[in-house]
């Protein structure tokens, strides 16, 4: 009986432990929309809505891509938008780096699904309440390619992240 309180005890400051480090106090939002079969159609888009009541703290936005080794480009295009309450909107073409000279993925992770925290935006105030609506669709495409990839291979998840700039 000590036997097993000991190990129920031991069980539940892990769990503390691990909740404690879990824990993030700079994110405000951190979502991510899975890509269907792995194959991303540029005319999709990838849309989220952020609830912004805050109007004077700094943020950093970031665009979180997981990839599969089907991925076969070393840089990735993507259409961002930023749409504010007040209907006024950012578009911006971004390209990100998807691999190192020598083809090594970059990002994290231990299994062939590699995460990717791309910056989008850096040291923005939402000077707005309200809802934002962010959208993202790629926009790669091979030499020669006008029409562009379709679909995309080896994108599984798309994500956007919002955090507080640590002072």
């Amino acid at each position: 009986m000590q036997t097993k309180l000991k190990i129920h005890n031991y069980i539940l400051f892990l769990i503390g432990v691990f909740l404690l480090i879990s824990c993030d106090s700079n994110m405000i939002f951190d979502d991510y929309k899975s890509i269907e079969n792995h194959q991303w159609s540029s005319e999709k888009n990838i849309s989220f809505i952020v609830f912004n009541s805050d109007t004077i703290s700094t943020r950093n936005v970031f665009i979180n891509i997981r990839n599969n080794k089907k991925y076969e480009f070393n840089s990735l295009f993507l259409i961002a938008k930023m749409e504010f309450p007040s209907g006024y909107k950012i578009v911006d073409t971004l390209e990100y780096e998807m691999t190192d000279p020598f083809g090594n993925w970059l990002g994290s992770g231990f299994t062939d699904i590699k995460e990717n925290k791309l910056f989008y935006k850096e040291n923005v105030i939402f000077s707005e309440k309200g809802d934002y609506k962010f959208s993202v669709q790629h926009a790669t495409r091979s030499i020669n390619d006008v029409e562009g990839i379709i679909p995309l291979q080896g994108i599984t998840d798309v994500g956007l992240r919002i955090e507080k700039v640590k002072k």
